[in-house]
């Protein structure tokens, strides 16, 4: 004989397997939004500043050192860094916090001008 107990597990749940999933898509979507996509975006913009340096900038490290960029090794992730006068040291791209000046490229084309205005 089947009792009454054993019939009603029989019935299938619908839905539920995915109701139980949703809270953990859900936490993992928020979690994109909030931590991920903003942490992702922060990398992408250290990397261009740091491959974006050139010889007269001025950078502070992440020790908190500021020195203005003397020679960037083409070859290695290195740049050498004037401390103070005549003390450079080599540092690594990577520890690059922030860059405050940023030097002009040179320009390309000369531009005449005219002194007769009076």
């Amino acid at each position: 004989m089947i009792t009454p107990a054993y019939a009603q597990t029989a019935v299938g749940d619908g839905g539920g397997i995915l109701i139980q999933i949703f809270p953990f898509i859900l936490i993992f979507v928020i979690f994109y939004f909030l931590i991920i996509r903003p942490q992702r975006k922060r990398v992408d913009d250290h990397r261009q500043l740091v491959d974006g340096v050139r010889r007269g900038d001025m950078v502070v490290t992440s020790g908190g050192i500021v020195g203005k960029v003397t020679r960037v090794f083409d070859d290695s992730d290195e740049i050498q860094v004037e401390i103070a006068e005549g003390v450079r040291v080599k540092i690594v791209k990577a520890t690059l916090s922030d860059v405050r000046s940023k030097t002009e490229p040179a320009p390309t084309t000369v531009e005449k001008t005219n002194d007769n205005t009076q």
